[in-house]
């Protein structure tokens, strides 16, 4: 793994790899942008798109450089995150040009995130409102402390977008699962929440059945 200085790097995630899997662009029903948690990895979210059961899917799992989409937990200051934030973003949006080129509409393209990955997604989505298939967020919510501004411009035009986590994760309070529902709302999203009793910082069976049912009307 390799280690970085976020302090001294604007754009750390500039040159990381991207791995892909399943269908090729060519002939793929859809697409998955799959981006692992905290000290996770692609090959973390390899195991979930093959769990997710989307073999007709082109897959693109981009891995973080030093396995940390930005330092700092998602409840500091986003002055504190915003570089690796800005870098993370920047690589989301290299993949979904190179979906766009493509056939593929982004009606038929899906965010899906774990954690860090899951604000990720999250961010992206709010920053690039549009149409897209599904935005699927598993324990992870917008970044910010609570009274961040949340003036995101567009619309996200009845996206599906579900928020899975649980009401025992220490990294994650459930006010601010609650407060990023509040604001996707407001952007057109068509939102489901689901906070599962004594879960902790993991994906429960419940959001993977939420998260299949998605897909399935993407694609």
């Amino acid at each position: 793994m390799r280690t970085v200085d976020y302090a001294m790097h604007r754009d750390p995630h500039r040159d990381q790899p991207i791995l892909t899997a399943g269908a090729p662009l060519t002939d793929a029903a859809g697409a998955l942008v799959l981006l692992h948690g905290r000290a996770g990895s692609a090959q973390d979210m390899l195991a979930l798109a093959r769990d997710l059961d989307r073999p007709r899917f082109a897959c693109f799992v981009p891995e973080a450089a030093g396995r940390l989409w930005y330092p700092f937990s998602l409840l500091e200051k986003l002055e504190r995150n915003r570089p690796a934030l800005n870098s993370a973003l920047a690589l989301v949006k290299r993949i979904m040009e190179q979906i766009a080129a493509t056939p593929i509409a982004p009606e038929r393209v899906a965010l899906v995130g774990f954690s860090q990955g899951a604000s990720v997604a999250l961010e992206f989505a709010a920053r690039n409102p549009r149409r897209y298939g599904a935005v699927i967020a598993l324990s992870g919510a917008l970044l910010g402390p609570e009274g961040t501004p949340r003036d995101y411009a567009g619309s996200l035009a009845g996206t599906p977008l579900f928020l899975g986590s649980g009401d025992s994760d220490p990294h994650l309070p459930k006010r601010r699962v609650d407060e990023t529902a509040a604001v996707f709302e407001r952007l057109g999203a068509t939102v489901t929440k689901r906070v599962t009793a004594g879960l902790g910082h993991a994906i429960s069976p419940e959001a993977m059945t939420a998260a299949k049912q998605l897909l399935d009307a993407v694609g």
